[in-house]
């Protein structure tokens, strides 16, 4: 999947999962709860998408590690912080805000974010609709319709901002749907090993007028 992992990423990714298995015994975080289909169809399929991320990010010239000009990325029904929580492991250069309308499941990011040390990671419950702040790039997984996940957090967009929608087989028809006001810009198919299913993330941003 073109992504290296250091020792430390490696027992954060770990120690993530562990944690997911450990609050899912009480909250359904998720319904995935066997160990090896945890790895397949969280961990790697979050993975999958950190190097498109990335040359995203350098094509816009805006990823760096400086503080002051760090990306921030809004994880939008996060739910148990996929793909938020591997983008905030694999990327320190990012802030990632994981937001979802379940409280439970906003307090288990947070608890993700002291556990694991992760100062670039948090969990909000709230309503993407309702939020002020502005972000570099809004992803979703698996989240809602292409037409309502653009519409419900575009005011979340920041100037020259993208969406990263990832989706299982090419949704032809949710892209169809989307308003004039949308741009897809790239389609990318992606590899996950072991998952032995379709995957895709569709690039989108607002059309240019005129």
């Amino acid at each position: 999947m073109g992504v290296s992992l250091s020792e430390t990423q490696t027992l954060a990714l770990l120690g993530y999962m562990a944690l997911i298995q450990k609050w899912n015994k009480v909250y359904n975080l998720t319904a995935v709860r066997d160990a090896s289909a945890m790895l397949t169809h969280h961990l790697l399929d979050s993975l999958a998408v950190i190097a498109p991320l990335r040359e995203q990010l350098r094509a816009k010239q805006v990823l760096g590690e400086d503080v002051a000009k760090r990306v921030q990325l809004l994880d939008v029904g996060s739910g148990a912080g996929l793909p938020g929580v591997v983008i905030a492991i694999m990327c320190p250069g990012i802030l990632v805000d994981c937001v979802d309308t379940v409280a439970k499941k906003a307090s288990f990011i947070q608890q993700v974010a002291v556990t694991l040390r992760l100062p670039n990671l948090r969990g909000i419950h709230a309503r993407v609709e309702s939020l002020t702040d502005k972000y570099q790039v809004v992803s979703s997984r698996a989240f809602a319709s292409l037409v309502d996940f653009t519409s419900w957090s575009v005011n979340a967009l920041a100037e020259q901002g993208v969406w990263m929608g990832m989706k299982g087989k090419h949704p032809a028809d949710e892209m169809t749907a989307l308003p004039a006001s949308v741009a897809v810009f790239h389609v990318e198919q992606l590899d996950v090993p072991g998952l032995g299913a379709e995957r895709c993330i569709v690039w989108m941003r607002p059309a240019v007028a005129g």
